[in-house]
């Protein structure tokens, strides 16, 4: 939602598909999960990402490129160290909102198109490794217990062991932790005008504000009337949906599970 609202500006584009996981993850896609450390952002990887940016910058015309991977979240050190003049809007939300979205993705039936647009940017080298995993993921749907997929989201150090030992509702819940956690201790180590924070529940409840305050951090020229006009769509109607989808008993149990980094951010309590 954010990515898009930014993209409504003038001189500000992105890539025409949801993510580029594997664009970050190329020259590293055998690597185990999404926590990818920084001394793997080679020479190699550096220039390979950094020219992915300079085609979309091309080819829209644009001086911003905005790009949201959500497994980014994990491994801040490694894109610093790919796109080191990169800066960053950290937006976060309620860990169990996030958790009843995400059980959705986990068991979402096939979707030919979204995955058509993100197939486009699959490294030829690497569609052999992505088509066997796909495959492998979309099969073990059918037979899972909970209806699930091999495999979603943002891939955590130590993820099978996860899997077999946590329910879903826990294993989305996690995904959110170890996220904003990685997250935020990288962030802590950077400088204030590299990095801006938005809490999720407040930039839905009143964009044009926060929107506002990330123009003037990304130093943006926009007019009053655009930003209105490029927030006119959001809504706060998603506050609240994943944790009214979960019954007492699972967010008494997923409280207990991350209420550490909850109270953190003002979700528990």
């Amino acid at each position: 939602m954010l990515r898009d609202v930014l993209c409504e500006f003038e001189g500000v584009a992105t890539w025409p598909c949801d993510e580029i996981n594997y664009l970050w993850r190329h020259g590293n896609v055998r690597y185990p999960s999404d926590e990818i450390p920084a001394e793997r952002a080679t020479p190699a990887v550096q220039a390979y990402m950094q020219k992915q940016f300079r085609w979309v910058s091309e080819r829209y015309g644009a001086h911003t490129v905005v790009e949201k991977t959500c497994a980014n979240s994990l491994r801040v050190p490694f894109i610093d160290r790919a796109v080191p003049d990169a800066r960053y809007i950290y937006i976060y939300r309620d860990g169990l909102d996030t958790t009843g979205s995400a059980k959705l993705r986990w068991q979402a039936k096939l979707d030919i198109p979204y995955l058509m647009e993100k197939v486009r940017f699959v490294p030829l080298t690497d569609l052999p490794y992505y088509g066997t995993r796909y495959l492998w993921s979309r099969a073990y749907r059918l037979f899972s217990r909970e209806q699930r997929l091999a495999f979603w989201g943002p891939a955590l150090d130590g993820m099978p062991e996860i899997l077999e030992r946590h329910t879903l509702n826990e294993v989305c819940a996690l995904q959110w932790q170890r996220c904003v956690e990685n997250a935020e201790a990288a962030f802590a180590k950077m400088p204030d005008e590299r990095v801006i924070r938005v809490r999720y529940e407040d930039f839905v409840r009143d964009p044009e504000g926060e929107l506002r305050r990330l123009v003037e951090f990304l130093g943006l020229q926009v007019s009053d009337e655009t930003i209105r006009e490029s927030v006119s769509g959001v809504s706060s109607r998603s506050i609240g949906k994943g944790r009214a989808s979960l019954e007492e008993d699972e967010v008494a149990g997923l409280e207990a599970l991350i209420g550490r980094t909850l109270e953190r951010y003002g979700y528990c309590g």
